[in-house]
């Protein structure tokens, strides 16, 4: 079957989708059925010849190619978008609101406006939703994110110089410890390992499996070994040049090959990198 890979707009996921009897190709906009409502979207990406058997989850569903007026309507409705974010923002002022709005979202056929915001605890914004209703006569909704989401939604750049995994690729957001970054031996400064968004950084999970099925096959740090230069108790592992340093009798500090202490052959190759962005 063929698959067609559409953007949903910024700071949006992609999805796939079956596009049944309808010929695509990249940059085409098409209409979909989403949560809510109908979508506009962007093809990114058509795949050919693909085993019905790989795919997981729930494929949306095309509706049809864009039309001249269904571009004109997405157009009304980005207006709209910056009119209800500047006029949500005065009246966010005014209430004195504990509120920082992120994104607002207008459906395709402007039956309700979706405004999305953080704030540090639970807000009472019923006068603003009075107003919003007076001011846009469609239905309303005020739906708080965490920093996480907003971090997805805003977009940006990690300190790593890429784009944001959480904006260009990752569907869901993965449970993130400290403990992570202790078993890849990386630097405990929060600076360091903590995202744009204040938490800690959703990489750390990309090769912890990894270096968990590692450590099962090898010494426990702490424990004693004979190694060329004598016997040496394990102070820490250095899996990406696969090596162990030992504390020698001497106190000394000394750095050995896996191999040539008998612990094993090299370790798996390296993950591959997290896909480009759109």
């Amino acid at each position: 079957m063929t698959l067609v890979k559409i953007c949903l707009g910024p700071g949006n996921q992609c999805c796939l989708a079956d596009p049944g009897p309808l010929i695509l190709r990249p940059e085409d906009r098409v209409i979909l059925e989403n949560e809510g409502g109908l979508k506009l979207g962007r093809v990114v990406g058509v795949y050919p010849d693909v085993d019905p058997k790989l795919l997981t989850g729930h494929l949306k569903t095309l509706v049809r190619l864009a039309t001249d007026e269904d571009l004109a309507q997405a157009e009304k409705n980005r207006l709209l978008e910056q009119r209800s974010l500047k006029f949500c923002q005065d009246r966010v002022q005014y209430h004195r609101l504990p509120i920082y709005l992120v994104q607002i979202e207008c459906l395709f056929d402007t039956s309700k406006i979706i405004f999305f915001f953080t704030a540090p605890g639970r807000v009472d914004f019923r006068e603003l939703v009075k107003d919003l209703v007076q001011e846009f006569r469609t239905r309303i909704e005020l739906r708080q994110i965490g920093v996480r989401h907003r971090a997805k939604m805003v977009g940006g750049l990690g300190i790593c110089g890429r784009g944001l995994c959480c904006a260009g690729f990752l569907r869901d957001f993965e449970p993130v410890s400290v403990r992570m970054a202790k078993e890849q031996q990386l630097s405990l400064n929060p600076n360091k390992i903590s995202g744009i968004c204040g938490r800690l950084m959703c990489c750390l999970t990309y090769e912890y499996s990894s270096y968990q099925e590692l450590r099962k096959s090898l010494p426990k740090v702490g424990k004693r070994l004979q190694s060329p230069e004598g016997e040496g108790k394990i102070i820490r592992y250095n899996f990406i040049r696969e090596t162990v340093t030992l504390e020698m009798e001497d106190r000394r500090e000394m750095e050995f090959s896996l191999t040539d202490l008998g612990l094993g052959e090299p370790g798996p190759e390296a993950p591959a990198e997290p896909p480009a962005e759109e």
